[in-house]
């Protein structure tokens, strides 16, 4: 885009045309797709703005708005999207804009911003597990009983994970959840648009719940024509029991219609969703417990790891060589270790450093490359050069960690470190590298880094560091630190806890 600073938006043609005829047929009848779709600047803020990431745009004058202020809303939209973060209008951005959605915006609630869960809760809940539903206008294009049907089923995905019942009522019964198949302007100041665009919206359980659904669409059930009925409506009904839209593109909650999925299972980020408002199912046979963990010979015997990393789920995975372990709060968990290949087929042994990112995607790194994983599925055409998608960071890293103080990603290597933020330009600052002496406490020439519990792990050999965030510096504490990684992370009890302090107070047992 042009560059300017303090305009009117303005009706402007980028020069970025996207043929969508392949895309929006998976979405919506193929004779009402579009053959190409030209975003302008107004568009564009129009877009973000119904989906939280700017303010209102005044349609009058279309509001002064900065480029700094655009460019940060895209950037924002591209992280939450798990797009390449540029501020611009490119070509993957504009085709994600033109996917057909849901019209409830991304950006809401306690958790819109700088949430660590990658799924988010809008802040109400029913207080009933006993809910109640009327379709009190049908679509256009099914008959009553199929509706029926398929509304039954989308309830049922929340209820096969909670103890959550929804029955049923006569249209003239008043229940909690209201559903109706509606078009153009429908009383509620939330026009539908037409085939495409917005598909749906719903209320959270604090507006009421209700569920309206665009009856341009061409809604169909177990076919990949047109725009599942079920699929989209198991989406709305989140919302209406208090879920917002999830950045893990996996997930049932993401906002984007991703077509008809014959083998449809609720994504864990889902479960987690919606269990953390009402709670597990209580009459599901529980998982059973996991023994005591093992002690593993070969990182006992030498604890110093390649890699450290949280997945999008907290999980925390150590790698060495061609194995990974998962780790708990009291050791390594039951069946590890695990080769590299077993589960990220494509990486290779002696990984240098890994992170994931608030987009929920993972990269790994070593020598002059790095791989973008979804969980365990390459995210792309990678591997690619770190010079390439990472520029201003050396190769050879020795840790990487998103530190909780700023949400930032830090490269650590030998005596220096990079701070990196996707949304500046450029992303590297001219002031980095610093010394890693500024992190006090920490030595030089670290192994790994992660967080957990709200703290920054620093490992080096055998030995690790806690970094308190918001004191920025290295924990006091008895044992003091250094401390033991085997002891303290591995479960190795053969081996030293650390150094207890001459007055011989008490340890902080179970506390890493």
């Amino acid at each position: 885009m042009t560059r300017w600073t303090e305009v009117v938006l303005r009706q402007r043609r980028v020069d970025v045309y996207l043929i969508t005829i392949g895309l929006l047929a998976l979405y919506a009848d193929t004779e009402a797709a579009p053959s190409n779709v030209v975003i302008s600047d107004t568009t564009a803020a129009n877009y973000l703005a119904q989906y939280g990431y700017l303010p209102p745009i005044n349609p009058e004058n279309g509001a002064f708005l900065s480029e700094n202020k655009l460019t940060a809303a895209i950037e924002e939209f591209q992280a939450f999207a798990g797009l390449n973060i540029t501020g611009e209008l490119n070509d993957e951005t504009i085709k994600l804009m033109a996917t057909p959605r849901c019209g409830v915006k991304d950006k809401v609630g306690p958790a819109a911003d700088g949430r660590s869960k990658r799924y988010a809760l809008q802040g109400s809940r029913w207080r009933t597990k006993s809910l109640t539903y009327k379709i009190s206008k049908y679509p256009t294009g099914l008959n009553k009983q199929e509706v029926d049907k398929e509304i039954a089923n989308a309830f049922g995905v929340w209820s096969s994970e909670t103890d959550l019942t929804f029955t049923r009522k006569t249209a003239h019964e008043n229940v909690h959840i209201e559903i109706r198949f509606e078009v153009g302007e429908h009383g509620d100041g939330d026009p539908f648009d037409g085939p495409g665009g917005t598909l749906a919206h719903a209320y959270f359980p604090v507006y009421g719940g209700d569920a309206h659904f665009d009856d341009s669409e061409r809604w169909t059930i177990k076919t990949y024509r047109g725009t599942n009925l079920f699929q989209v409506a198991a989406h709305e009904f989140g919302h209406s029991l208090g879920l917002s839209h999830s950045d893990v593109k996996s997930a049932l909650m993401a906002p984007f219609y991703r077509g008809y999925d014959p083998h449809f299972i609720l994504d864990q980020d889902d479960v987690s969703a919606i269990q953390a408002l009402y709670g597990t199912k209580t009459n599901s046979r529980g998982s059973r417990p996991l023994p005591p963990a093992e002690e593993d010979p070969a990182l006992c015997k030498d604890p110093k790891v390649d890699a450290m990393f949280n997945t999008k789920d907290g999980e925390i995975i150590a790698f060495k060589g061609k194995h990974y372990w998962k780790l708990t709060d009291n050791g390594v968990a039951s069946g590890y270790p695990r080769r590299i290949t077993s589960t990220w087929k494509e990486l290779p042994s002696n990984i240098d450093a890994a992170f994931t990112y608030r987009n929920g995607k993972t990269y790994f790194f070593k020598g002059t490359q790095y791989w973008r994983y979804i969980n365990t599925t390459l995210d792309g055409d990678y591997p690619k050069e770190i010079s390439d998608g990472f520029t201003g960071i050396p190769d050879n890293i020795d840790a990487a960690t998103v530190w909780t103080g700023n949400g930032k990603i830090y490269f650590y290597k030998g005596t220096k470190f990079w701070r990196f933020d996707p949304a500046s330009k450029p992303p590297v600052r001219t002031n980095y590298p610093k010394l890693i002496q500024n992190w006090e406490g920490i030595p030089n020439h670290i192994n790994a880094a992660v967080t957990y519990k709200g703290y920054t792990y620093f490992f080096q050999d055998n030995a690790y560091y806690r970094f308190n965030d918001r004191m920025f510096k290295v924990d006091d504490a008895n044992p003091a630190f250094p401390r033991s990684t085997a002891y303290w992370w591995f479960g190795c009890k053969s081996a030293s806890r650390g150094t207890l302090d001459d007055n011989n107070v008490h340890p902080e047992f179970g506390k890493k």
